[in-house]
């Protein structure tokens, strides 16, 4: 490749164009710096984008009152199913009662022996509904009952998956002694640092939203 020269503006003598000095009278060739900046390539600088602000996120676990709210939707679902059943099961039982009542009739053995089976049969139905109603969502792609889809829940296990249908039913079965002691169980989820009340403790679940 061909060196460039620059010429001495005092005695034209000939120098290579990164000379400093003229080789022949020794002036300072204050020329071969611009023309150096001018024969090297121009880089290309391009600005930075700026970094764009994101928020930080709200706590990810579901507080008391979205998760009461939740259950407030859930039983109300599951209350106009047990409407039904109450009247098939519990209310012709009444009804006999009452239509011996009006005739100064004592009830008897067989007719106390049917109401209070009716009424065992009705418990133990809507007991079974609600826990197959709740572990069966809780296990499922949901993660979670009807009430906590609607308010975007979804309960998982401590690494963040979904539970099985054996923890779902710990799960539920645990809702027993959270509602002892004037629910103290459930009071705990609005001071628990990740919101987990005691049935979450004993199943080793945890409640978030998304």
């Amino acid at each position: 490749m061909p060196e460039n020269f620059i010429f001495c503006s005092k005695c034209g003598a000939q120098n290579s164009a990164l000379a400093q000095f003229c080789q022949n009278c020794g002036l300072t060739l204050s020329s071969n710096l611009a023309q150096a900046q001018t024969a090297a390539p121009a880089r290309a600088y391009t600005a930075a984008s700026p970094v764009p602000y994101v928020a930080a996120p709200a706590t990810p676990y579901g507080g008391f009152w979205i998760r009461f709210l939740a259950y407030v939707i859930d039983h109300a679902i599951l209350g106009a199913v047990a409407a039904p059943l109450f009247f098939i099961t519990v209310l012709p039982a009444i009804v006999r009662i009452a239509h011996q009542a009006e005739r100064d009739q004592e009830p008897s053995p067989e007719m106390i022996i049917a109401i209070v089976s009716s009424v065992f049969v009705y418990i133990a139905l809507a007991f079974v509904g609600q826990w197959l109603y709740e572990a069966l969502l809780t296990s499922s792609a949901w993660q979670g009952t009807i009430g906590k889809r609607v308010l975007r829940l979804k309960v998982v296990d401590e690494v963040g998956t979904r539970i099985s249908f054996g923890r779902a039913t710990g799960r539920f079965f645990a809702k027993i002694l959270s509602s002892m002691f004037f629910c103290i169980g459930f009071i705990m989820i609005g001071f628990t640092e990740r919101k987990t009340g005691l049935h979450d403790m004993l199943a080793g679940t945890k409640v978030l939203r998304y």
